[in-house]
């Protein structure tokens, strides 16, 4: 491949430099194939710094958010866009890369998510602000210094992000799941940048003009419609076919962005728009039937698809049409239903994370055995062609082989970037005893013997499994239920701490902050990760910017919160940190009480038949007749989201899925189509992202509603 310096290609090289200055997209990349992008730089100084900046912003405005609605937000398509524009007025607008861009907003992720990750909207404010004297195992409160802030946050900060490293080959690579938001993010930066996307049904790494390399290298003239055209005018048609399509896809972006931006304004002023009692006012008041017309869930709805919509809304109907009710009826839940202790909600809780694990655990059983069954079987193919050739007379060089192997495994169909991009195996390992050891030490500096190191280290272990969970939920429905995931964690600890322990709640609390943590921070990598697989960029750069945003958010975080402490009164009618109650209720719950009536006959159904039907849809061989009707078997951990989550979190989107569903059908399945619909999807997430920080500004502020 040439050079996209040399002198063959400089006249479409000045086209495209022209290009950027009239449209403001780089050239510099233009002509890189997508497993060359990786070799950009892009861990720069200034591309960090910018990163961390736009990530102090997100992170003021989660802290915000979480505290008053306990709802965080990775504001990945914010943080995207921001570095975009933050370059662009900068005198290094034009060396500006995608690849770069996606380094920014992988360091505005791990830097903005750090109130969820360190529990500081939930589990530290339910230590500090609900926990009784009684129940610390001190006969005092606990109140955490500043100092002890930033040990427990750098002990809940690193294994995570080193349990995400192994799990990328087999969701990204392999099994192509889509993560939504890292996809429409991918999206957004190959429209600002004028750059395509990898093509992952053709699993075809290529780059923005490998087609005109092709043409231009192959051939002096072109034929197009019966014309004879040279190079230099089919460069120039293209290049024009190039500014118009970026300029098209300018105009869905601002336009869609105006109406979500729009609509998160208005529903401030009048907030009945948030909770449309389109299904009367008694589903609405007792059952919680509302439509939220959210821009951000239609777009998100458009990414994820008619399917996984479709078994979101199912487990809605289930949960919250069928069984949150039926537990009221009969007693169990007596509750109001969205009560999460002695309501309908707490009580389909278990059965959402039931039939969530039930799906995990037996798809990635599946998924291990068949990768080692493979492995094996390579193993024993090679060793019996090598003895056959001996036997032969010839000679086999084990190199030879080793070479041939890794022909075939670049031409597969999991195509993916050379080692150097890489993070090692022996870096993984590593860093996953490393920062465990961390963690195990912070717990014991800041509670001294009140958590036993046994059950640190249980927690730990549970963290890598659930890190699985939610992951693969991420990557399917673009939600990662973390708070779900505590809460299973807090049940698997009641059966591990004595009762008569005296600290046996602060314990429970610790142990799902920590699995928590795991969770959490292994899906916003894999988020990121599947936005720079898209895009081309480097996995070891974007570890290290999950690494630097991660230490980076340790110490704001910690003192973030030590100012909304010191500045509101928290709790407050402000401030009610509502995920700090449902944590401390539930540790209660779990560890006095134990399970509601009848959850646990429940759990065990429903595990059973998602885990069925989880093997069903894993084993099936794709060229079986019966495979095409696999897709009207409900996927486990869509389901689960659909149960766990009110109706008017999945009715929205649900009707994006129908949306992205009718567009293909009749615009037919065109790239360019696909390309539009998905940039529509993320103006209508990206508006209310934004504009969601004027609104609690506002909300600061004591603005009036209408």
């Amino acid at each position: 491949m040439e050079s996209p310096n040399s002198k063959s290609s400089s006249p479409s090289i000045r086209d495209q430099t022209e290009f950027e200055t009239q449209e403001g997209v780089s050239g510099l990349q233009q002509h890189l194939q997508w497993e060359e992008k990786a070799e950009l730089p892009q861990a720069t100084i200034k591309s960090t710094i910018v990163g961390l900046m736009i990530g102090t912003v997100v992170l003021i405005s989660n802290f915000q958010f979480g505290l008053q609605t306990g709802w965080v937000s990775m504001m990945s398509l914010p943080s995207a866009l921001l570095g975009f524009t933050i370059f662009k007025l900068s005198p290094w607008s034009k060396s500006f890369t995608d690849v770069e861009n996606v380094y920014i907003q992988s360091v505005s992720v791990a830097v903005g998510t750090g109130p969820l990750a360190y529990g500081l909207v939930g589990i530290v404010p339910a230590i500090e602000k609900f926990l009784t004297e009684d129940e610390s195992g001190t006969g005092s409160k606990i109140v955490l210094s500043l100092s002890q802030l930033i040990v427990w946050s750098l002990g809940l900060s690193l294994f995570g992000v080193f349990f995400a490293i192994p799990l990328r080959k087999q969701v990204i690579i392999k099994e192509k799941l889509p993560f939504p938001s890292g996809s429409a993010t991918a999206t957004l930066i190959s429209v600002l940048h004028g750059t395509e996307l990898y093509d992952e049904k053709k699993d075809h790494p290529r780059g923005g003009d490998s087609h005109e390399h092709a043409t231009d290298s192959g051939s002096s003239i072109e034929y197009i419609h019966g014309g004879v055209i040279s190079p230099s005018e089919s460069r120039e048609i293209k290049l024009a076919q190039k500014k118009e399509a970026y300029r098209t896809n300018i105009r869905f972006l601002t336009v869609t962005f105006v109406v979500s931006a729009l609509y998160t304004l208005i529903a401030y002023f009048i907030p009945i728009l948030k909770i449309l009692p389109i299904f009367g006012h008694k589903l609405s008041r007792v059952y919680q039937w509302n439509f939220q017309p959210s821009p951000a869930y239609i777009g998100q709805g458009i990414i994820m698809g008619l399917p996984s919509v479709s078994y979101m809304l199912f487990g809605a109907l289930l949960g919250w049409g069928v069984l949150a009710p039926l537990s009221k009826y009969l007693g169990w839940a007596p509750g109001p239903i969205d009560d999460w202790v002695t309501g309908g909600q707490g009580w389909i809780l278990w059965l959402s994370l039931s039939v969530m694990i039930a799906d995990s655990i037996v798809s990635f059983v599946v998924v291990t055995y068949k990768s080692l069954h493979e492995g094996i079987t390579s193993m024993v193919t090679r060793s019996s062609s090598e003895v056959h050739q001996r036997l032969l007379g010839g000679t086999v060089s084990y190199d030879a082989v080793e070479s041939q192997i890794e022909v075939l495994s670049e031409t597969s169909s999991f195509a993916d970037l050379s080692k150097v991009h890489l993070i090692s195996n022996k870096i993984t390992i590593a860093g996953v005893v490393l920062s465990s050891i961390v963690c195990m030490w912070a717990m014991k500096a800041v509670f001294g013997d009140l958590i036993p190191h046994y059950a640190t280290f249980i927690a730990v272990v549970l963290a890598l499994f659930f890190s699985i969970l939610g992951v693969r939920a991420l990557g399917e429905t673009d939600l990662n239920p973390v708070s779900g995931i505590g809460k299973l964690s807090q049940l698997i600890f009641a059966a591990f701490i004595p009762r008569n322990h005296p600290s046996r709640i602060l314990v429970n609390l610790v142990a799902g902050g920590i699995a928590e943590a795991g969770a959490q921070q292994a899906g916003d990598l894999m988020q990121d990760l599947k936005t720079g697989h898209l895009l081309g960029a480097s996995p070891k750069a974007q570890f290290a910017a999950q690494m630097i945003g991660t230490v980076y958010s340790v110490f704001v975080s910690s003192i973030m919160y030590k100012v909304y402490n010191s500045v509101y009164e928290i709790p407050s009618q402000t401030f009610r940190i509502p995920t700090a109650v449902v944590w401390i209720d539930c540790s209660r719950l779990v560890t006095g009480e134990g399970l509601p009536p009848h959850a646990f006959e429940f759990c065990i159904l429903f595990g059973a038949v998602f885990g069925l039907i989880s093997a069903v849809k894993n084993i099936l061989p794709s060229h079986s007749r019966h495979h095409k009707y696999l897709k009207y078997l409900p996927n486990g951990v869509a389901v689960g989201i659909g149960i766990y989550n009110t109706p008017n979190f999945t009715l929205a989107r649900f009707l994006g899925g129908l949306i992205a569903f009718v567009w293909l059908k009749y615009a037919g399945k065109r790239k360019d189509e696909k390309v539009k619909m998905v940039i529509v999807s993320s103006g209508l997430v990206l508006g209310e992202g934004l504009f969601s920080g004027f609104t609690m500004l506002m909300t600061s502020l004591k603005v009036p509603h209408l």
